[in-house]
């Protein structure tokens, strides 16, 4: 038997005497047009934190916290993979409106972008290979070294500045940084620690390798952990941002996202 919705025959009555008649919206549809639309920008090659899984889908901790942000701060959000030397000028040109990517607020991107409250910290460390004869991880020990750093990244600021003499290989991302330190491409290289944690701790690839010295700090380079970037006259995102950051750490949704990643706060 053929089915007729009652709203088609209301439809078509009341066209049918020269009246037009507006279906209210669904809930969901009401929903949606109550969001604002925001375009976030991340690497999708920084496991854990953001990367594409087997099914080439966006997954981590920068996705679980981007996307429980866009709910709790009613925002229909669109993510945009982008090339990490690429990812801060584009958002300056406005191709997209925020960068969730494990961004670190240093002072030279302060400069740039503005950022919201940190949404989570980690130092930086030097790695090296378990039969490594290094020991001492001073810029004079490491002027005859090859030292491994990412493209555009706090941690090749920092090498440059404070080991001018080493020689240094600038990786792609972070998977080549970790492939050239296993197969000695390089002798040793500088990351964020709760970056590599995953691959040394968790991986067979990773058991070759180990933290070296201690944490580095330096907030002139690392600045005070990673904030989510936005375009420096975007106050009204800015602030919406920092309130479902908040509402997010109080009501126990960070913490769930944490525990999925990490044995510890990252906060």
């Amino acid at each position: 038997m053929l089915r007729i919705s009652i709203q088609t025959i209301l439809r078509g009555a009341l066209m049918a005497g020269g009246i037009g008649i507006f279906l209210a919206a669904s809930p969901l549809e009401v929903a949606a047009q109550d969001r604002t639309a925001m375009r976030i920008a991340v690497e999708g090659a920084f496991p854990p934190f953001n990367y594409l899984d087997a099914n080439n889908k966006l997954q981590g901790f920068d996705i679980d916290i981007a996307n429980a942000l866009c709910e709790v701060g009613k925002f229909e959000c669109q993510f945009i993979i982008e090339k990490w030397d690429d990812i801060i000028p584009n958002l300056v040109a406005d191709k997209y409106d925020a960068i969730i990517s494990s961004m670190s607020m240093s002072l030279e991107r302060r400069q740039k972008v503005a950022f919201t409250e940190k949404y989570y910290n980690s130092p930086s460390v030097f790695i090296v290979r378990k039969d490594s004869s290094i020991n001492d991880i001073s810029p004079a020990a490491l002027s005859d070294k090859k030292l491994g750093v990412t493209s555009s990244t706090a941690q090749e600021s920092f090498a440059n500045h404070l080991y001018p003499e080493t020689k240094k290989t600038i990786f792609r991302s972070s998977p080549e940084l970790y492939k050239g330190l296993a197969d000695g491409s390089v002798d040793i290289i500088l990351e964020d620690k709760l970056a590599i944690y995953d691959w040394i701790a968790n991986t067979k690839a990773g058991s070759c390798c180990e933290f070296k010295g201690p944490d580095l700090v330096d907030v002139t380079y690392f600045g005070e952990g990673a904030g989510i970037a936005l375009r420096l006259d975007d106050k009204e995102r800015l602030t919406r941002l920092n309130e479902a950051l908040k509402s997010i750490k109080a009501d126990g949704t960070y913490d769930m996202i944490n525990a999925k990643y990490f044995p510890f706060s990252i906060q």
